[in-house]
């Protein structure tokens, strides 16, 4: 059997998955661009069908409203600390389908990881509605793409399937939650063990510098822009 690549899973609706994406491509662009990108989404109920054919069921659980709170904090000081400016995304009945199929689309098309790059500034520093067909429409014209195909990615069966054999995968993988990293038979959880992965992916012995964190090594912090917006809702599943 041939080994796996090292990949990673990754939720456009996580603001954690937007830290590690960050942290990827400012710090460690060599592993990004050696890592496989693989989204992961609630399924709405028409993906759910596929996967209950197959007898999957995702390891999502409900968010409680002290985690809510927390992960609402937690991002606001993850963000400072890398100078990042946030606004607070509002979801209103989401169907994650959209912006994650479009991503299949653009992925196809070679402008995955652009893809990922707008989707993110437009949900967590524009406060845009990713889930919004119109929204993602605009992200395809501006990557150059027909705007139709992407927008209307989950009302093409073909990427329905795609999609939800996807999430078979991170079943298969033991995902639990996003960001999630894999190396070989070594798994990662959150952003803060991203460190630790890179220090795997690029075959360096593990030791205590490794298990730094990030701000362990980032030395003086950028002056940082606060935080703003509407805190309704973290939008985190990770």
């Amino acid at each position: 059997m041939a080994r796996k690549p090292p990949r990673w899973y990754f939720s456009l609706r996580s603001p954690y998955s937007w830290f590690a994406y960050h942290d990827l491509l400012s710090r460690y662009p060599d592993v990004a661009n050696t890592i496989e990108w693989i989204p992961f989404w609630e399924p709405d109920d028409q993906t759910q069908e596929l996967l209950d054919a197959d007898g999957v069921r995702l390891s999502i659980v409900e968010m409680s409203r002290a985690k809510n709170f927390y992960i609402l904090q937690d991002t606001r000081r993850l963000a400072e600390a890398r100078g990042l400016a946030v606004t607070w995304p509002v979801d209103r009945d989401p169907n994650w389908e959209v912006a994650h199929l479009g991503y299949l689309v653009a992925e196809e098309a070679g402008l995955g990881r652009e893809y990922v790059a707008l989707a993110y500034r437009a949900r967590w520093q524009q406060s845009r509605d990713i889930t919004d067909r119109a929204t993602i429409a605009e992200l395809a014209v501006e990557l150059g793409l027909d705007p139709g195909p992407v927008a209307d990615a989950s009302d093409d069966p073909a990427v329905r399937r795609r999609g939800a054999d996807t999430l078979i995968r991170s079943h298969k993988d033991g995902l639990f939650g996003v960001p999630f990293f894999i190396h070989g038979h070594d798994k990662y959880f959150g952003v803060d063990r991203l460190r630790a992965y890179v220090a795997k992916a690029r075959g360096q012995e593990p030791g205590e510098e490794v298990e730094l964190g990030w701000l362990d090594e980032a030395g003086p912090l950028p002056e940082t822009i606060r935080a703003g917006g509407d805190a309704g809702h973290a939008g985190g599943c990770g």
